[in-house]
């Protein structure tokens, strides 16, 4: 009550917080997610986990900003899948049927499950290569009668 009264009456000691000692980190900017590939695999993962989802830890594929989402650790044997050069990294990453796996300057693995692009586009890693394919759809002769109907 007493302290509630100080307050009130504009009499309450004011004491800055010290800086040593805070643990609070400002909000973090796009800028500054980018990966550092020049580290263990667990810190690769820490990196991408800690950025997921906002502002997204992002490196350099083709020339394009993609921004990495859903990382685990993989403690498994090189998988089978397509290399994909990432800049910055020391070895190519593997687009694979689970996701892309990338790799730390330990030679550990890290599978990262859904990728983000510049325009917005999120895809899960794994259809990386397939991404820009266009499936057309085909309609069959009743189907087309159906639609000629509905018109």
């Amino acid at each position: 009550v007493e302290a509630v009264h100080l307050i009130a009456d504009g009499k309450a000691p004011r004491i800055p917080q010290p800086k040593e000692g805070a643990t609070y980190e400002g909000i973090q900017k796009k800028e500054n997610a980018e990966i550092s590939w020049d580290q263990p695999a667990a810190a690769l993962h820490n990196w991408i986990r800690g950025h997921d989802k906002v502002p997204g830890a992002w490196a350099t594929i083709d020339g394009q900003v993609v921004t990495f989402y859903g990382s685990s650790l993989l403690d498994a044997s090189v998988p089978a899948g397509q290399e994909l050069a990432i800049k910055g990294a020391s070895r190519p990453g593997l687009v694979t049927k689970n996701g892309l796996v990338v790799f730390g300057n330990d030679g550990k693995m890290v599978l990262v499950r859904n990728l983000q692009f510049e325009d917005g586009k999120m895809i899960p890693a794994s259809k990386y290569f397939s991404a820009d394919e266009k499936t057309a759809l085909e309609l069959t002769e009743e189907e087309k009668k159906m639609a000629e109907d509905i018109r």
